[in-house]
């Protein structure tokens, strides 16, 4: 993308920006669409994923690699607490304590001023050259270069996603999704399966943080805001939530239409909800949905 991003008007850290964004929207569909499940928190391990990444430079040592791997764990952790508590809960209730859970996380950030920064954030740090043990590659200040940083781990994580959604396990969660009750009749143990696609989700979704943090050397609460789940699930939504490449096809959507409308106008959320209205309302299964329609015509 950054080889022709600049021929559309656009430029290279918004391509990074699709792509971290895409991958934060893909982890919430291998929830939301895979397995028939509905979070409004999920910007939670976004924005833990985030602040693991940029607190890792900043307090603890000035690596990049092991801020992202940090940021994961951290991340991951609390999906695995929150979803172990939460897992026999469905529907409405289930979406209502994600929030509050995430919720949680935020005024954490927001309110404790000297080690995250407070609303103003967390300043004072920047992504941090590869040490390679031989030789030390100082290119991560270049934002093409971070962006095929970006790419490579986008592509690795999407890879582990596609196997794990053709193993029994991805199976098991589509049979769920589809009738949770004739699972359990079969013998699934449906809450820890749950609980499984919960904590990968949550994964994912502290990679994409990480990677967003490192892609902007900043942080704030707004990373863990319920708003910002709420985004994820208008991209999968956009894109088409039950097919593998339609989140980040609604991400790319998203991403470039605030990108030009809010530079245009102060109104630029009333632009892409309508769209948004629109798409659900005449396409169902989203933009790529359309997508293939058109190309199969």
């Amino acid at each position: 993308m950054p080889l022709w991003m600049d021929a559309i008007g656009g430029y290279t850290e918004l391509a990074t920006r699709v792509v971290v964004l895409g991958l934060a929207a893909m982890a919430l569909n291998f929830l939301l669409g895979f397995t028939g499940v509905l979070s409004f928190g999920q910007a939670a391990y976004f924005g833990l994923g985030s602040y693991g990444a940029a607190m890792t430079i900043k307090f603890i040592a000035p690596s990049t690699p092991l801020a992202i791997v940090i940021g994961v764990l951290v991340g991951t952790a609390a999906a695995a607490v929150i979803g172990g508590l939460i897992k026999g809960l469905r529907g409405t209730y289930f979406a209502m304590v994600t929030i509050a859970f995430g919720q949680v996380f935020y005024f954490i950030a927001f309110r404790w001023n000297a080690v995250t920064g407070g609303d103003d954030g967390l300043t004072g740090w920047q992504r941090q050259p590869l040490h390679l043990g031989f030789t030390t590659l100082d290119i991560l200040h270049d934002d093409r270069a971070f962006y095929y940083l970006v790419l490579a781990l986008f592509g690795l994580a999407v890879g582990v996603m596609a196997l794990l959604l053709r193993s029994p396990l991805g199976r098991t969660l589509i049979a769920i999704r589809e009738n949770e009750r004739r699972a359990r009749f079969l013998g699934v143990p449906v809450e820890r399966h749950i609980w499984l696609s919960f904590v990968l989700s949550g994964a994912f979704c502290a990679l994409a943080g990480a990677l967003y943090a490192l892609l902007s050397n900043f942080t704030d609460p707004r990373s863990l805001h319920w708003t910002l789940s709420g985004n994820f699930v208008i991209m999968a939504v956009l894109g088409g939530m039950r097919s593998f490449w339609g989140p980040l096809v609604g991400a790319a959507v998203f991403v470039v239409l605030q990108d030009y409308l809010s530079s245009h106008t102060q109104n630029w959320m009333s632009f892409i909800g309508l769209f948004f209205v629109l798409v659900v309302l005449f396409f169902p299964r989203g933009v790529l949905g359309i997508l293939r329609r058109r190309l199969a015509q």
